[in-house]
């Protein structure tokens, strides 16, 4: 798909360490790229990505969707401890809101 890599989700970040702007692409958590300005950083992990989708295609490796072009259901699933949910359940009951108000409203601070 002719210019597929401009779909795929890009962060830049100022490392002091380094002395230089970091870009990353957040569909391939292990590929980064250095350079002195943002637009310098951007074109070289731009050009990584690109890179790397001809050698997965070349090598019959499964090429990671964008994340803006996932479907999400807006369901989460969450495990914690039974003494932790029943803790939760009475706050909510005390509170007259749902679990499921409370975990929104707790993550949307």
């Amino acid at each position: 798909m002719k210019n597929e890599f401009e779909k795929y989700t890009y962060r830049i970040e100022w490392s002091e360490e380094d002395h230089c702007h970091v870009a990353r692409c957040l569909e391939f958590p292990s590929l980064a790229a250095h350079g002195d300005t943002i637009e310098e950083v951007l074109r070289e992990i731009k050009y990584v990505v690109v890179e790397s989708l001809k050698w997965m295609r070349e090598e019959g490796e499964t090429v990671p969707k964008p994340l803006g072009l996932k479907k999400f259901k807006g369901h989460l699933s969450l495990r914690i401890p039974p003494e932790k949910h029943r803790e939760l359940v009475i706050r909510c009951a005390e509170e007259g809101i749902s679990l499921n108000q409370f975990i929104l409203s707790r993550l949307s601070t």
